[in-house]
């Protein structure tokens, strides 16, 4: 094949699913909050109307859930969720910035760049993570 690399990265891929209900069981809880999200992505959630705040909260839930899918790792299995950022891009578009202990992860897989789609519908969010 032309245009291939000799060594070409290896793809890996994450998606979570979740349901905004499943959320509220979950944000009802401090220490959720204060151990999934960075506090950029709290200041921000707290600056929208509730439904948004809500649609908000659960798309970085589930990228974050992705990201760690993609790392190799569980929820509590050495990665911190809120080391793993969403801000968004000059687009609008939420991008992944790893710090901490996702940045190490990544770097033991091998992993050095990663794009993230999240999509709403009715109750449902949907996250899927590519990284290479």
């Amino acid at each position: 094949m032309t245009g291939v690399p000799p060594n070409p990265p290896t793809l890996r891929l994450g998606l979570d699913l979740l349901t905004l209900s499943e959320l509220d069981r979950l944000t009802e809880r401090a220490w959720f909050m204060n151990y999934i999200y960075a506090p950029q992505e709290r200041s921000q959630a707290d600056t929208m109307a509730a439904s948004r705040r809500r649609e908000y909260l659960a798309a970085r839930f589930a990228a974050k859930e992705a990201v760690l899918k993609i790392l190799g790792t569980g929820l509590f299995q050495g990665v911190v969720p809120r080391d793993i950022r969403l801000p968004r891009g000059a687009s609008g578009a939420p991008e992944v910035e790893l710090v901490g202990s996702a940045a190490a992860a990544a770097a033991r897989v091998g992993i050095r760049a990663i794009s993230v789609s999240i999509t709403h519908k009715d109750s449902l969010v949907a996250a899927v993570v590519a990284g290479w």
